[in-house]
């Protein structure tokens, strides 16, 4: 029989906040973490602004020597796992060690120390680079520095499928106990991609907003005046454990995580296929995975980027798999408040979803001003609504046309 897959920790780290309840606070609140650009000197882009981690502080949570190895992205992923493991309650030991796992995924990595670390060596040689710079770089690092701090001994490993990464990395985790071959895993992703090369790639790729005159209304899924998404730093982790593992320790289980599917576009590098198909193929395997109809969904929480051929063709799939039944759908985009977190933002909005699963609230679409009249679909414009639910989808899609679903529902 397959076993059942459950969720008993959360941690996020996002531009609304370091920590799951002040992440939450400011989602349901509509507030915005985008700003100004503070981490490096942007006055030369064409975006000077982003979403990022303001009230992060490494050293509050790391020692200062293991600082000096880890890029800011491992340093979220750090911290993030160390959220979910402790609102899990699960304790490592060498019973158990070897049957956790860690799949924490980015999808650039540490372009910081490579951008800082290629300038040093430009400007006083290579033999001012850094014995640790490999290490700040390569991305499996991030669930390398989990497994060593909690002395976890299963399998380790990192997916990248751009901003599909986390989503992957929660799937496959829960594919993973489903086998059997762990009980439990620590999953997700982190992104620290605030750079000049980071912020100015995508800006050359016209991919970015361009609104520097107002950067909190800068990220408007699904609006008639969207331009661009925001880029945007964190990280989110979940710790998943199989039901009679999580019920043998009397951990408290915030949602199954009932469906994943996934797929390819095999259609553009960037552009998502014609009415997103292959987004639809992998809602309809995700729904499928889960047993559930799409009515069962009451809230999708939208990949959403707001970008304007991207928005457009997600809401044209949505309709396409739930037919009838999205005359009812719910669906937002935080996007809208947190910005893009590339790599991290399917882990990120995995977990967003999931409270708005457990708490009974659905967090907004902001800076919906004027929706475009070809999506038609009920987007959650301004205010939080308080609602109850029992399952609930996260979509994303990342370039290179990959495709990820996640369905989260009540466990009984």
């Amino acid at each position: 029989m397959r076993r059942r897959v459950v969720v008993t920790g959360l941690g996020l780290i996002s531009p609304c906040g370091t920590g799951v309840e002040k992440s939450w606070d400011a989602l349901v609140n509509g507030r915005s973490g985008v700003g100004p650009i503070t981490l490096f000197d942007a006055s030369r882009l064409d975006c000077r602004f982003a979403g990022e981690v303001r009230d992060f502080r490494p050293e509050d949570f790391i020692d200062k020597r293991e600082l000096r190895r880890m890029d800011r992205f491992s340093q979220f992923a750090v911290v993030a796992a160390d959220m979910a493991l402790a609102d899990s309650g699960l304790t490592i030991t060498p019973a158990n060690a070897e049957r956790v796992a860690v799949i924490i995924g980015s999808g650039i990595g540490g372009i910081s120390s490579l951008e800082e670390t290629y300038r040093r060596a430009m400007e006083k040689g290579p033999d001012r680079i850094s014995p640790f710079f490999i290490l700040q770089m390569i991305i499996n690092m991030a669930p390398g520095y989990v497994t060593m701090r909690h002395g976890i001994k299963g399998p380790s490993w990192s997916p990248n499928s751009a901003c599909s990464t986390s989503a992957h990395a929660l799937g496959e985790a829960a594919r993973g106990i489903e086998r059997g071959d762990f009980d439990a895993a620590v999953a997700g992703g982190a992104e620290a991609p605030i750079s000049l090369l980071g912020v100015g790639g995508f800006a050359a790729m016209k991919a970015l907003s361009t609104r520097n005159d107002a950067p909190q209304a800068a990220s408007r899924p699904f609006d008639v005046d969207r331009d661009g998404f925001v880029l945007a730093e964190g990280a989110g982790i979940v710790v998943l454990e199989e039901y009679e593992h999580a019920r043998s320790r009397g951990a408290r289980i915030l949602a199954e995580l009932a469906g994943y599917g996934a797929s390819s576009d095999a259609h553009h590098v960037t552009a998502p296929a014609p009415e997103h198909e292959g987004a639809q193929r992998a809602m309809r395997a995700a729904l499928a995975d889960a047993s559930l109809k799409p009515a069962d969904i009451g809230y999708l929480n939208a990949h959403g980027t707001s970008t304007d051929i991207g928005d457009l063709l997600e809401m044209q799939g949505v309709e396409r798999v739930f037919g009838d039944a999205a005359r009812t759908l719910a669906v937002s985009s935080t996007k809208s408040m947190t910005g893009h977190m590339n790599g991290a933002a399917g882990a990120a909005e995995a977990v967003i979803s999931i409270l708005a699963l457990t708490r009974g609230v659905l967090p907004p679409t902001i800076n919906l001003e004027r929706k475009d009249p070809r999506i038609t679909l009920d987007c959650v414009p301004h205010v939080a609504r308080a609602q109850q639910v029992d399952a609930v989808m996260s979509n994303s899609f990342g370039f290179g046309g990959t495709n990820v679903s996640l369905i989260f529902r009540r466990a009984t």
